[in-house]
């Protein structure tokens, strides 16, 4: 049974706050601040609903009042040092037929914190052994995710037939027997496999009910080369996201944001008027209307009268606006013409004739075998493994010789059956364009009037599938519909009558200028305490996020101090900056004493980088509350030169005291700078043959 103490080295002291409780305990430091604060109430309103979420964003938006929460309580226990994490260690990884291992082959570990170096040369079945420790828990691979398709399908080892396995031994803090979590792969795709875990009662169960997912991407008890890699080279908000994550500061990161984008809408909804405010009054301006002059003159005015405006706006000449509206569309309403409907009848009776002519033919029977058999081959193609037939339960009735024979019938009738197929592939092109004349009725024309009712009656044809009553539907409704439709279009356009010469439209752009305008109104009222609780909010954010940090940041320069040697350049801050789209995390260095905030990369060599990256990412396995106790570091000494090695084995010597490391790497300088510094470290080294048959030993 292992038993465990959340403690490190005095070296990694000043932790951050447990990440499970950091959330919560950032909105109580947020909502206790929040009461001493110098806000508006509305302000102290926004900075409540940006903790509460987009609905209580939206409300305040509205102009609601949105009431702050009572400060929640802190419900961790008052000594939490004193209560044991409940960790896992490493104990044992199996892997069988898995990329470079072949026949079944362990790594036995002892179960609680201890440096453990894994030596062996390139293609010895190191990284295998990491990997399929990372697929076991996850089911993925970070390195693969980067790979092209045609290395990914290489996971499975060429050189052993049997099913493909990995297994990871798990002890956690407490129990007796090692907890199992197992892989198996069943199909040929490398996510075809299937998850279980075996706890120490023997009972099963999946993978899911472990409940580690979010704990897997928050600490990522793995770590290879190509990862410390993007530390510092990739993707900015990456590391950004890992470390809020890590910190318990995601939920103030989301609010931070959601207050931001907010505050954007609502400088938009400001900005949007003046933006539009030019062309309108152009547009106003070359109008002959006289209401268009008259708004023209208002919109040139230092302050324009919302209310005027609107009045011209809303003399629009109708009595009925939306009669005239109906009116206007009528004028404008398209139908088919009468050549295109007497050429779709004609298609539709010669395709029905043709179509007669083919039915009960040997051609129509050959049609139909062709198409089942294509139907069953696309339904092998879809489930390989399944060899019994799906209509008739005969079993082994589908497999690959039965397919072969499908596709030499499928060749043999094609010739019978093109005839046939052409009369059916001709009447279903015949129905899909008379089905496109009859388009859905225009939602704006009134369903009483004769038009209305004529072309319900059209558009129901959509449902005939005979291609006689199909014609005979287009020939006599259609030529009725026609007839109808030109009259609704004289009669409109008799209706029409518009001295204004296109008030309408004008009017119509005014009015929706004026809604814009007096919404831009609400929204300056309702930006300025948005932007004043965003401006607090913004700077209290930075100070928690910099207290968070500052733990985490003081164990990286410690690492990084330890691994730089006699290089003169220092790693001065961590800094969490930005938000939303630009967020990332600053690196600041000092080169000979000289200042170069957050601009690291252009600076250090690639050991360098790597050596950086090694201070970012291995603090975060001593957080309070991981519940990993183990990392696998895969090739952690590319690029590095030896005094950077050495600083290396005392920092993994270090953390060793209190974790449980397993180091992967080829680089036989590691393994000698601990036995030269007597660091405790278990070295051991791994072999593989030609049949890749792999196996470890200590060394001699």
């Amino acid at each position: 049974m292992v038993t465990t103490e959340d403690t490190v080295p005095a070296a990694f002291a000043g932790e951050p706050p447990r990440p499970d409780d950091g959330d919560t305990a950032a909105a109580r430091v947020v909502l206790a601040r929040l009461a001493g604060a110098p806000l508006d109430p509305a302000a102290r309103g926004w900075v409540a609903a940006a903790l509460l979420g987009d609905g209580a964003l939206e409300a305040c938006a509205r102009g609601e009042t949105v009431s702050v929460p009572p400060v929640p309580a802190d419900t961790r226990p008052e000594t939490p040092a004193d209560v044991p994490a409940r960790r896992g260690y490493l104990s044992r990884i199996e892997v069988q037929g898995f990329r470079g291992i072949g026949r079944p082959t362990a790594l036995d570990f002892p179960p609680g914190p201890g440096l453990t170096v894994i030596v062996g040369r390139n293609g010895s079945g190191k990284s295998s052994f990491a990997e399929a420790a990372e697929a076991a828990l996850t089911g993925r691979n970070v390195r693969w995710d980067g790979m092209p398709a045609a290395w990914r399908d290489g996971w499975r080892n060429l050189h052993y037939d049997e099913h493909t396995e990995v297994s990871v031994h798990l002890q956690l803090a407490g129990e007796t027997a090692p907890l199992r979590v197992t892989r198996v792969w069943t199909g040929d795709s490398v996510r075809s496999a299937r998850g279980e875990v075996v706890h120490p009662s023997g009972r099963t169960t999946p993978l899911r009910g472990l409940g580690w997912d979010a704990d897997l991407a928050r600490y990522r008890p793995f770590l290879s080369y190509d990862e410390l890699g993007r530390a510092v080279t990739g993707r900015a908000a990456e590391l950004y996201d890992t470390l809020t994550a890590l910190l318990g500061l995601t939920g103030l990161a989301d609010a931070e944001r959601r207050l931001a984008k907010a505050c954007d809408r609502l400088a938009k909804q400001r900005d949007r008027p003046g933006r539009d405010l030019g062309y309108l009054a152009e547009r106003m301006r070359a109008a002959t209307d006289p209401r268009a002059r008259r708004a023209a003159d208002l919109l040139a005015a230092p302050s324009i009268d919302l209310d005027r405006l609107a009045a011209i706006a809303a003399d629009d000449g109708p009595a009925d606006p939306a009669r005239q509206l109906v009116l206007r569309r009528l004028r404008r309403l398209s139908v088919p013409e009468r050549t295109l409907l007497s050429d779709v009848v004609n298609e539709l009776r010669g395709a029905a004739m043709e179509l007669a002519m083919a039915e009960g033919t040997k051609g129509d029977r050959a049609r139909g075998v062709v198409e089942l058999l294509r139907q069953a081959l696309e339904h092998h193609r879809r489930h390989p493994a399944e060899h019994d037939c799906p209509t008739c339960g005969a079993p082994g009735a589908i497999g690959p010789q039965w397919a072969d024979r499908a596709r030499a019938e499928i060749a043999s009738l094609d010739r019978v059956a093109a005839g046939a197929a052409a009369a059916y592939e001709r009447a279903d092109a015949a129905r899909d364009q008379a089905r496109f004349l009859m388009a859905p009725m225009p939602s704006w024309l009134p369903a009483d009037s004769e038009l209305g009712r004529v072309w319900a009656e059209w558009e129901a044809g959509a449902h005939i599938t005979d291609l006689g009553e199909l014609a005979r539907h287009i020939e006599t409704v259609g030529r009725r519909l026609r007839s109808t439709a030109i009259a609704a279009r004289k009669a409109a356009g008799e209706s029409l009558d518009d001295p204004t010469d296109g008030w309408g439209d004008l009017a119509e752009q005014l009015a929706a200028w004026v809604d814009d305008a007096r919404g831009a109104v609400r929204a300056r009222e309702t930006l300025r305490p948005a932007e004043q609780a965003l401006t607090w909010f913004t700077g209290l954010a930075r100070e928690i996020r910099a207290e968070r940090l500052r733990p985490l940041a003081a164990q990286a320069e410690h690492v990084w101090q330890r691994l730089r040697q006699e290089r003169r350049i220092d790693l001065e801050a961590l800094r969490l900056v930005g938000r939303g789209a630009q967020r990332r995390v600053a690196v600041d260095v000092a080169v000979d004493g000289a200042d170069t905030e957050g601009n690291a990369p252009g600076l250090l060599s690639q050991g360098e980088f790597q050596a950086l990256a090694l201070s970012i990412c291995l603090p975060r396995t001593l957080v309070p509350g991981n519940p990993f106790g183990f990392l696998l570091l895969d090739d952690p000494v590319q690029a590095m030169d030896t005094e950077t090695v050495e600083g290396l084995s005392a920092v993994l010597a270090e953390v060793g005291r209190h974790r449980q490391l397993v180091v992967f790497t080829h680089d036989t300088r590691l393994p000698d700078a601990l036995r030269r510094l007597g660091l405790p470290a278990a070295i051991r080294t791994i072999h593989r043959d030609a049949m890749s048959n792999v196996w470890v030993a200590d060394p001699g």
